[in-house]
């Protein structure tokens, strides 16, 4: 067996091992390219195979921040181990535990003092460990010193046949009735827009109407929330990764909370996404009390995720 650095060359046999190792998150090449090897911070001397011959054994990588992230910039304490897998018939042999402990080495020698497992924003592949669909990784991880934290859910709905509830109809009219109005984005909007996302609800979430922005599919995609003075205090979109069925983020100005309009606002976008004939509505990640609040909007639960980290 030899353990180094990737190559290309096992492109085709690293997603397919993927493929038969992650089971529940196929990928293709085109996705593995554009979350993995042109992110900015992908950096090759982190990327490990194990082979024997030509046979591709197990693959991993890690991450350490060469580009800064937004107001995160550097996260110089930070490392990521953004995926690890053996082939089944190969485990046991210490084949994982080896090349976990070659990015951890590289990562510390980088300045790194904790790794967090998945959850690198803003390619992450894995929000965390999965243990419902991969238990033998919490069993891995856990042996190799990592910890569980906080848990995160993915939720989605099916949107056919989705009709906006009465009561919503009636909180809309009464919330339009002192002032507020819910309209579809256009350009006129754009710069209020970045900087209210950026003000109130941060720089990641300007990030993906900034994206938006740029491709042409702002005024497909969002919806604007204005108070009674004509200004935003609530948004909201869709396709931040490219899928049209992926929603969110949706929020509301902090003084603006409470009034119901964040309510409104997620099912009047339901009935855009259906009648747009997007049926499905999903989204990756969030925390308990976002996971009741959505449930009361007729969310279910998808699967979950649990951070897991370690102190190096």
């Amino acid at each position: 067996m030899v353990i180094e650095n990737y190559s290309q060359k096992f492109e085709s046999q690293t997603i397919d091992l993927w493929n038969r190792c992650c089971t529940f998150d196929p990928i293709d090449v085109w996705k593995f390219r554009r979350q993995a090897l042109f992110d900015d911070n992908f950096d090759p001397s982190l990327a490990w195979i194990a082979r024997e011959g030509d046979k591709l054994l197990a693959f991993a990588y890690g991450t350490k921040r060469r580009f800064p992230y937004l107001e995160r910039g550097l996260e110089p304490e930070r490392g990521w181990i953004n995926v690890i897998f053996v082939d089944p018939a190969e485990r046991g042999q210490g084949i994982g535990g080896s090349l976990l402990e070659r990015i951890e080495g590289q990562l510390s020698e980088m300045g790194a003092k904790n790794v967090t497992l998945g959850a690198y924003s803003p390619s992450y592949f894995f929000a965390g460990i999965d243990s419902d669909n991969y238990p033998e990784a919490v069993s891995f991880f856990e042996a190799h010193g990592y910890k569980g934290g906080d848990k995160h859910y993915s939720m989605g709905k099916n949107l056919h046949g989705f009709r906006v509830p009465e009561c919503t109809r009636e909180k809309r009219a009464q919330l339009e009735k002192i002032g507020y109005r819910f309209v579809p984005f256009n350009y006129s909007y754009a710069l209020e827009t970045l900087d209210f996302l950026h003000r109130e609800l941060g720089a990641g979430w300007k990030r993906n109407a900034l994206i938006s922005m740029r491709e042409g599919t702002a005024e497909d995609r969002m919806l604007l929330v204005l108070d009674p003075t004509e200004s935003i205090c609530g948004w909201c979109m869709r396709g931040i990764d490219g899928n049209e069925m992926r929603f969110g983020p949706v929020g509301i100005a902090e003084k603006e909370r409470n009034r119901g309009l964040g309510s409104v606002l997620l099912d009047l976008y339901c009935f855009e996404m259906a009648r747009r004939g997007i049926y499905r509505m999903y989204f990756i990640t969030t925390d308990e009390a976002g996971r009741r609040y959505y449930a009361r909007h007729g969310l279910e639960v998808i699967r979950s995720f649990t951070d897991y980290r370690k102190d190096l």
